[in-house]
């Protein structure tokens, strides 16, 4: 029996035999052409590129209908690809002047991208390294009329053993043949465990040599939850796991069970389950899984996959039919959060060493404060049909909440003078992401009507850990003593301010933390719409009492391993 650690993408437990996935190579000649076959050959290359548009549209449509808009978005870096003309004008300006067969061309210029990206230090861009080489496999397919095989073909049930899964990959994955997966590369924000958690799929990432240690055909269990993996499990091991996955179906249903009702603890205290959402269609999965308001509107992802940059009738619409649907719960919608690892050509961002730390978030918004504002009016217009809230991301300090909330007025007074109708009490809240927002919580609490928590960026920021790179992954720790420590201060701030404050990032939604964040005093947790049953069951469970005493205690240990440690054995002792 062997114990494989890697990185926790998705929970659950999955037990049977491993299928490993090799590396798709394509040998392909050189061959020389005449100059009547140029044309025939450019021909082939851009039918080649619209059969591969075609299937990826088709792709993303059929993952957005199945696992939502934040899914489907991974594929618009692959219709970015196909959609650049230098690599286009490259590929034919080689064939012309090489006269060699179009495969190989093109495989050249992609080998060529490939090198080019993975020299650069930036994480973001050398993350675009696997949409290159996932679209580049495509185009070839299609120019060399190749069948695509791929995990949606599997027969069998099985758990698939990989180096990495391209989003392609993992898209293809149907619950009832892939049983789980793990990879050797990999973090719990990469494209693979987003995927993993909406299809409910049990995934070990970051496993390393998983795909040396393990064979063809060999029995695992994949501890999703714990980020292990077992190879050859001996019969008492397997015995106990097969039992863990009943119980755990079992479990599941009773969270469901729940989904419904109010998340009030034992003790008698409402707290608030709200959802992240970035798209207007995705209304119904929150209603769905019973959320009780939308914590996180994410509105940059409103500017992505078009040539143009949206009107603010645009804007109004979208935030209209949310306001309505949702009403009475609440909708909080952040103002444009661009750059870091989101960026869009209508802008022209210039390239920066460290994308993160630059100009991003309410740093651009202040810089250009026609988009900026014309959102804000949008926002306003919108806040008479609903329970609407806005929030500013990335907030270092008081000066930058003040440069905001000036231009809110400036929107504010536009609106009046042409005699449209707002909420003239519409809540504005900031997003405490960064240490110096953290540490300076009591000063913007006395201006900001509410908080929210960015937990993802905060603790990005705070350990200096870029969450993109796989090199340092194992540092992201949520449960750093420096973590809790600073988000206790932001929640005291807060209620000394007599100001709620939430969390919107992935620790919301993560049950062993969130039972300490109950404790620590959050009046508002806001997650993925699948897990707010799982969330609510725990509320539902617990005393606030009690949860205050496990806070306490897990703010005295001296590593994030030993809070984990003992959140989870908290977890289940509560839950049984």
């Amino acid at each position: 029996m062997i114990q494989i650690k890697g990185i926790a993408a998705a929970g659950g437990i999955s037990i049977g035999a491993a299928y490993k996935m090799g590396k798709e190579e394509f040998i392909i000649p050189k061959v020389a052409i005449s100059d009547s076959d140029i044309p025939v050959q450019i021909q082939l290359f851009e039918e080649a590129l619209i059969r591969t548009r075609r299937e990826i549209i088709a792709l993303q449509k059929r993952i957005s209908a199945d696992m939502g808009q934040e899914e489907a978005q991974i594929f618009d870096a692959h219709l970015l690809v196909l959609e650049d003309r230098m690599l286009i004008e490259e590929v034919i300006s080689r064939l012309k002047k090489d006269r060699l067969n179009v495969a190989f061309i093109f495989q050249e210029v992609l080998k060529k991208y490939v090198s080019v990206f993975s020299k650069i230090e930036d994480e973001y861009l050398k993350e675009r390294i696997a949409d290159i080489n996932d679209v580049g496999k495509r185009i070839l397919r299609n120019i060399l009329g190749k069948e695509t095989k791929g995990l949606g073909d599997l027969k069998a049930r099985v758990i698939v053993v990989a180096h990495d899964l391209s989003p392609s990959d993992t898209a293809a994955m149907h619950k009832r043949n892939v049983a789980g997966f793990v990879t050797d590369i990999g973090g719990k924000t990469s494209h693979t465990a987003i995927m993993a958690k909406s299809l409910e799929i049990p995934a070990v990432v970051g496993a390393e040599e998983a795909t040396i240690r393990i064979n063809q055909g060999d029995m695992l269990i994949v501890d999703g939850a714990l980020g292990i993996v077992i190879v050859d499990p001996d019969e008492e091991t397997l015995e106990s796991y097969h039992t863990a996955e009943l119980k755990l179906k079992g479990v599941t249903e009773k969270f469901l069970s729940v989904k419904d009702l109010p998340a009030v603890t034992v003790d008698g205290n409402k707290i608030e389950i709200n959802a992240n959402i970035e798209f207007p269609d995705e209304v119904p999965a929150v209603k769905l899984h019973g959320g009780e308001g939308i914590g996180l509107y994410r509105t940059e992802f409103f500017y992505m996959n078009r040539k143009d940059l949206p009107t603010e009738e645009d804007h109004y619409q979208a935030y209209k039919y949310v306001a309505e649907e949702m009403n009475p719960y609440p909708v909080i919608i952040r103002t444009l959060d661009l750059g870091g690892d989101k960026f869009l050509s209508q802008f022209q961002l210039p390239h920066e060493m460290h994308p993160f730390l630059g100009w991003r978030a309410i740093r651009f918004c202040l810089a250009r404060p026609e988009i900026f504002k014309l959102q804000l009016r949008a926002i306003l217009r919108a806040s008479v049909h609903g329970n609407l809230k806005l929030m500013y991301p990335m907030i270092s300090g008081i000066e930058e909440l003040r440069q905001a909330n000036k231009l809110l007025e400036d929107a504010r007074s536009e609106l009046k003078a042409k005699g449209m109708s707002f909420d003239e009490d519409l809540q504005v809240g900031a997003m405490i992401e960064v240490p110096s927002a953290a540490m300076t919580a009591d000063i913007l609490a006395q201006e900001a009507d509410f908080f929210s928590i960015g937990s993802n960026d905060l603790i990005q920021y705070s350990l200096a850990v870029d969450r993109a790179n796989e090199k340092v992954a194992y540092l992201y720790e949520p449960a750093h003593p420096a973590v809790l420590r600073l988000i206790k201060y932001i929640i005291d701030s807060a209620h000394k301010a007599d100001i709620n404050v939430g969390m919107c990032g992935e620790m919301a939604g993560e049950p062993s933390l969130a039972l300490i964040l109950l404790g620590l005093g959050l009046d508002e947790f806001s997650m993925p719409p699948q897990v707010i049953p799982e969330l609510k069951f725990l509320i539902r469970s617990v005393s606030l009492k009690e949860a205050k005493g496990i806070a306490e205690e897990a703010l005295g240990f001296s590593t994030g391993t030993q809070v984990e440690e003992f959140a989870r054995a908290k977890l289940r002792e509560i839950l049984k």
